[in-house]
């Protein structure tokens, strides 16, 4: 890569990233973790690499707004290393508050002047020094004239994204869905009931100085607030626990899986629902976990062997494909927008389109129709997103129960708190709601 060198320290290596993200629509994630692994930087330096890019791209839009109303030379028009090291620095000055302002100033003007020489430096000092200047007046989009471009530019989301909640949602509700999204993450375990119990885990994490709070919604389930070395941790590896979101805890929940049955599950990587459903039959009866792809298939594995999750048979295939015997219970855990996961993955907001929801349901309806000739008269199908689009939700269900008058939906509050359950008897759950991520399920009973 061109100037490789210049892109040393966690604000020279955010700036690689956000320059490749731009450039090639790749996942934050993969990206960071590739950076994260490298022994270049210290545990301090890697936090604050995470900080720094995850916060660029979750306040992308804000940023920009503000840096183009100080930027007399277009913005849009810059070089991309120029304007990531502005939208990096922007970012400690607006959000980081123990971050001297001239910290993120110098760095970012050494940045730009190693790359593309005095001149270019010279106007992100001028730019960024400006904006300090004016930091209790900065300007803002007009509310009244155009609420929807006002939410979109301060809570940094796509328009048409804002556009379709305040629709469904009304201003208010919106803002607050806008603002849980852009929250830092929680980190969330599920204490492995074949191992420990979570009163168990809770002392151990409190012998070890980790402060937590029990899950209100589901049982063994503990918050653990940011805590950036979870799986550094020796209860980690010894497979006492395992980090998943309280809503997809909850889907797990809501097919009730029991000792002795067959559980097929259709998109089972990474595996985190595979797994729960293993510790919920005590190892007794069979999992059969299905993934298109054996790499992926193969974490799932890992995280098995790692918590004593032993009676998963494991079919690397295409969900669409698989051929085996009706198992009582079927999850088809589908590929969706994830819009319900924006908190946790803030690049996904940037990469979807409108299209892709409407396209998703397709492959959707394919999946609950291949695991109705999966499931045993009498048994179950639990269809769930971590989304919170009705395309992909309530409609896919509607339209597959259109065609399948065989199957009815059983009630959810039969096995989830009342209120994470609407009108349809359907899981859903919202970030600003019930402060975990967006998700939604359905648990079908085949009747005939």
């Amino acid at each position: 890569m061109e100037f490789e060198e210049f892109y040393k320290g966690p604000r020279g290596i955010a700036v690689k990233i956000l320059n490749r993200i731009e450039r090639t629509d790749s996942y934050l994630d993969k990206l960071l973790d590739v950076e994260l692994k490298s022994d270049e930087l210290n545990d301090l330096d890697k936090r604050f690499l995470t900080e720094l890019t995850h916060g660029v791209v979750r306040w992308k839009t804000r940023l920009d707004f503000v840096i183009e109303q100080f930027c007399k030379n277009k913005f849009a028009m810059q070089d991309p290393n120029i304007r990531n090291a502005m939208r990096v620095a922007l970012y400690q000055i607006l959000f980081l508050s123990k971050i001297p302002h001239a910290a993120a100033v110098n760095e970012a003007v050494e940045f730009v002047k190693k790359i593309r020489g005095q001149k270019a430096a010279n106007l992100v000092n001028a730019v960024l020094r400006n904006i300090i200047r004016n930091l209790n007046k900065l300007p803002t989009p007009d509310h009244e004239t155009d609420p929807v471009q006002y939410l979109s530019i301060m809570y940094s989301h796509p328009s048409w994204m804002v556009k379709r909640w305040v629709e469904r949602y009304g201003l208010y509700e919106t803002e607050q869905l806008l603002s849980a999204n852009n929250e830092r993450p929680t980190i969330v375990v599920r204490a492995n009931s074949l191992k420990t119990t979570a009163d168990e885990l809770v002392k151990l994490f409190e012998e070890r100085g980790i402060r937590n709070t029990r899950s209100k919604y589901v049982e063994n389930f503990i918050k653990v607030g940011h805590l950036s070395k979870i799986y550094n941790l020796d209860l980690f590896e010894m497979g006492y626990f395992s980090v998943q979101d309280e809503s997809s805890g909850l889907v797990v929940k809501l097919l009730d899986p029991k000792p002795g049955e067959i559980v097929i599950d259709l998109c089972s990587a990474p595996g985190g629902k595979t797994t729960f459903i293993g510790e919920l039959m005590k190892n007794q009866g069979k999992i059969i976990a299905v993934d298109k792809y054996e790499h992926r298939l193969n974490l799932v594995k890992q995280s098995c062997e790692r918590l004593g999750v032993e009676n998963v048979e494991f079919i690397p295939k295409d969900a669409l494909e698989v051929d085996v015997e009706p198992a009582d219970k079927v999850l088809v855990d589908a590929p969706c927008s994830g819009l319900g996961v924006i908190q946790k993955k803030p690049d996904i907001k940037w990469q979807r389109e409108l299209s892709d929801i409407r396209n998703l349901a397709k492959t959707q309806i394919e999946l609950l129709e291949k695991a109705s000739k999966l499931v045993k008269n009498g048994g179950v199908i639990v269809y769930s997103t971590c989304t919170i689009e009705p395309e992909e939700n309530i409609e896919v269900v509607k339209e597959f129960l259109s065609r399948h008058p065989e199957f009815k939906i059983e009630d959810a509050r039969n096995y989830l708190p009342s209120d994470i359950v609407n009108e349809e008897g359907c899981m859903e759950t919202y970030p600003h709601k019930h402060d975990m991520d967006g998700g939604f399920a359905v648990r079908l009973i085949k009747v005939g």
